[in-house]
């Protein structure tokens, strides 16, 4: 290396580093604003209801009172298996759905297909709120309100996870397919004995973001349940604002025991919810 381009490198590299400062400078700011709610909502979830609105964030006589409180005066373990078979429940029957329904949109040939295609795509144009009074229309019309069932099939279709794994089918080499077909498989058995195995990846990246996304789900309950005893823990924690008010506490504590599972899935888990957003062939 000449010392022409030591020096221009010298020079690139020193002008980089404000640069690099900067941005880890915003790197923090969001870590902090991030991590900054859920220190306060541990913090308040230990303190005692004379601590409450003061401005320590550490608390002087940290309590298991509230988690015991929660636990005991509300039927807070009700809620949290209804949020757990409802959210268990749509994951499975959601997967099933969906990679049938991405591999037909990937493979199969047949008239509309990419009219179909288009449709379900179009639908991330679409925000629950904007349908929420005529679903419940449709729900109410089935029967479905104040049960499981209304929890549950409307949340089992969504258009990502469709468009995903169509996305990653098509990625997949037709050779895997054409050997079985000429061995005699037919559609579904290819796609029971091929392209399910192959999918175990991005099955278990959408699987997190589905379980994730239906354990802290809250219009769609709030609107579809008006029994107590079919509420989620979305609900139930709403709830206790207008039951407990001023109480933030309890309230907090609650939140803390729902908030739990989520950030351990994400740590756990989080390489594959990275995968989720890619669509990589197989090599």
């Amino acid at each position: 290396m000449s010392e022409a381009s030591r020096i221009e490198r010298q020079i690139s590299l020193a002008a980089l580093r404000p640069a690099r400062l900067i941005l880890h400078l915003v790197g923090l700011i969001l870590a902090f604003m991030a991590v900054a709610p859920l220190f306060w909502m541990l913090s308040m979830s230990f303190k005692t209801s004379d601590e409450v609105f003061g401005i320590n964030l550490i608390p002087n006589h940290p309590t298991l009172g509230n988690f015991l409180y929660v636990f005991t005066q509300v039927d807070f373990f009700r809620y949290l298996w209804n949020t757990f078979f409802v959210s268990a429940t749509v994951t499975v029957i959601a997967l099933f759905f969906h990679s049938m329904a991405g591999y037909a949109l990937a493979r199969l040939r047949f008239p509309g297909r990419d009219m179909i295609f288009l449709t379900m795509f179009a639908t991330f144009l679409i925000s629950q709120p904007v349908i929420i009074v005529p679903l419940f229309i449709l729900a109410r019309s089935l029967g479905l309100l104040d049960n499981y069932a209304g929890l549950i099939v409307p949340s089992i279709f969504n258009a990502f996870g469709i468009f995903l794994l169509r996305q990653f089918y098509l990625a997949v080499p037709r050779e895997l397919e054409e050997a079985a077909v000429i061995d005699g498989a037919g559609y579904f058995r290819v796609y029971w004995s091929i392209i399910l195995p192959l999918s175990r990846p991005i099955l278990s990246a959408l699987a997190i973001l589905f379980f994730l996304a239906n354990w802290n789900s809250f219009l769609w309950p709030l609107t579809i349940t008006s029994d107590q005893k079919l509420w989620m823990v979305q609900v139930a924690i709403a709830s206790f604002r207008q039951q407990y008010n001023g109480s933030w506490n309890y309230i907090m504590a609650a939140s803390t025991v729902v908030a739990l599972p989520t950030l351990a899935m994400f740590v756990v888990f989080q390489k594959r919810i990275i995968e989720s957003i890619k669509t990589s062939g197989i090599k």
